[in-house]
């Protein structure tokens, strides 16, 4: 044995602490670990031993023994044949959320990037890897949705944000309130003719949702409300940019824009801009998702936001529940005020 094996502490234990509060083992065990078999007297007696001799609970190893790991898993879905980078910012938003909200029950999140089938892993929960899954992302990706779907069904304790499918447990904006926000806006600052933007008919159920929002809100003041203007594009700013092409080439009079999403509205900002269209003189723009990005462009963004602190508590709470006790849950939406509108 070396000198320093010699010198080094010896590390407390169980029966260490159990010795000096004048209990069994078991008894610590089952007073650190919240048991109410034990009285407050004997709790409060084996809890001043532990910390008289710097004793640490391990929260994992007794949290397994238990049947919890003390884990979220949080699965981020992302497009076939794309990197992590190339992920809607909307989503990395909603998983910091999801990770605070996480951490505030006391769970450590394990969060995986998931695109392509070889990559696709949703049994967390029995591997013991995690007490819940968490799953967000685009809608577009219908191969993992199909294979994260098929695990709710046999694994459970799943949470969706972004599902294509109504019948997963899923959590979402009010996304019908945020398209009355947005006409309510709209209208406010003057707009009359008020058009929508965005595929009802796509992956993205709150596409559909929101263009439902705008259709009672139309009604609701009085204005004529619109088919939804649906364009093509690579990616989401250039559909932007491209729905703007086709209202100038249609001749379409328009005052006021709702896009589905954000990043839609950003690319139409700068292809109004590119037409000598003024925002918000001549037209008044919002989006929604409430991507920072949006307050830097030229002019800042106005954007319907869901509340994103909410949003993450919502998606932890359900994938914790019990079967019995996840029904679908909407988050809450408010206006950010930007220079878009009038």
């Amino acid at each position: 044995m070396s000198s320093s094996d010699k010198t080094r502490p010896r590390p407390v234990t169980s029966i260490d602490v159990a010795e000096r509060a004048g209990v069994s083992q078991s008894t610590v065990s089952r007073a650190l670990s919240g048991s109410e078999t034990i009285t407050e007297a004997t709790r409060r007696r084996v809890e001043l031993a532990a910390e008289e001799l710097g004793y640490q609970v391990n929260a994992r190893a007794a949290g397994l023994r238990r049947g919890e790991t003390g884990t979220i898993a949080i699965v981020v879905i992302g497009r076939d044949g794309q990197g992590p980078a190339a992920i809607n910012p909307f989503y990395y938003s909603l998983l910091g959320s999801t990770c605070a909200a996480a951490a505030e029950r006391g769970y450590e999140a394990l969060v995986s990037f998931q695109a392509q089938p070889e990559e696709f892993f949703g049994h967390y929960v029995a591997r013991r890897q995690a007490d819940g899954v968490v799953v967000i992302g685009t809608a577009t990706n219908q191969a993992a949705w199909d294979y994260f779907t098929a695990c709710a069904k046999t694994a459970g304790r799943m949470a969706f944000w972004g599902s294509p499918f109504d019948d997963s447990v899923w959590v979402r904006s009010d996304n019908r309130d945020g398209g009355r926000l947005a006409v309510e806006r709209l209208v406010q600052g003057g707009a009359q003719h008020i058009v929508f933007v965005g595929d009802p008919a796509s992956s993205q159920r709150q596409f559909r949702e929101r263009y439902e929002g705008y259709l009672a809100a139309m009604e609701a003041v009085g204005l004529k409300a619109g088919e939804a203007v649906v364009s093509s594009g690579a990616d989401r700013v250039s559909q932007g940019r491209n729905a703007i092409a086709q209202l100038a080439h249609a001749d379409a009079r328009f005052d006021g824009l709702f896009f589905a999403c954000d990043a839609m509205a950003l690319g139409a900002l700068e292809e109004l801009t590119a037409r000598g269209i003024a925002v918000p003189d001549d037209v008044g723009v919002i989006g929604f998702d409430g991507l920072g990005s949006g307050e830097f462009s030229a002019p800042p963004l106005t954007t319907v936001e869901p509340d994103f602190a909410r949003a993450g508590q919502l998606l932890v709470e359900t994938a914790l529940a019990s079967e019995g006790e996840r029904p679908a849950r909407r988050v809450p939406v408010h206006l950010i005020e930007r220079a878009s509108v009038r």
